[in-house]
């Protein structure tokens, strides 16, 4: 069973993440701040941190900047009511691995906790295997049985991307700012080609496939 730590400073919004989590399988631990959260981490094994971002003691970006450095390959969850980018920048340039805003959708924060442990499963191995697909991250591969196709970077991490979260639903402006960057001048024009050559190239690959979701983005759907 996976180990979560919450680490929130609301006691009542702390209690609730870790019933839904239990609920949805998960043992899970609460912190009310970031120095009871890492004398937590040094005596116990967690394989994932939900990290609150305003807390007293220590804020959520100081957390993540120490996880980071003690625990390289520890999945973390960024969660905030504070929606600027610039937020989310430092979010991620601090170390988190994923970022969402409050009010959480449960659900959603359920899902993207599954999410990031496959990835980080993922990341040791550096390989995705869908059905008899096999992405390979170092030598931006995808291969099913005989057949080998290698892309180029930018594709590569779009349908890597993808198909680490199968099934939810990526806006384009989420896509274009972790593929190309939020100081990237990219526009929709350039993603939508990237999606049409990769629809062009597997197409005939019963495994997945990439759907276009009217008005919000784009999602990957396993078929096997």
């Amino acid at each position: 069973m996976f180990k979560i730590l919450v680490v929130e400073d609301d006691t009542n919004t702390r209690k609730l993440m870790c019933a839904v989590l239990k609920q949805n399988g998960f043992e899970t631990y609460g912190a009310e701040d970031g120095n009871i959260a890492l004398n937590l981490m040094d005596n116990q094994h967690f394989d994932l941190v939900v990290v609150d971002l305003m807390m007293p003691n220590m804020d959520g970006y100081e957390l993540t900047r120490l996880l980071r450095l003690s625990w390289e390959h520890l999945p973390i969850l960024m969660v905030t009511a504070k929606q600027e980018p610039k937020d989310k920048r430092k979010g991620f340039l601090v170390g988190t691995d994923d970022y969402m805003t409050k009010p959480v959708d449960e659900q959603e924060m359920v899902l993207r906790i599954k999410a990031l442990l496959r990835r980080s499963k993922i990341a040791s191995e550096h390989k995705l295997s869908v059905g008899k697909v096999i992405l390979d991250y170092d030598a931006h591969t995808v291969s099913r049985e005989d057949k080998v196709i290698t892309l180029p970077q930018k594709e590569f991490y779009l349908l890597f991307k993808l198909l680490s979260y199968p099934n939810m639903i990526f806006t384009r402006l989420q896509l274009m700012d972790e593929i190309w960057g939020v100081e990237s001048e990219t526009d929709d024009s350039t993603l939508n080609v990237h999606i049409n050559r990769l629809r062009d190239k597997f197409r005939d690959w019963p495994e997945f496939e990439i759907l276009t979701v009217r008005g919000l983005g784009y999602k990957a759907v396993k078929k096997v």
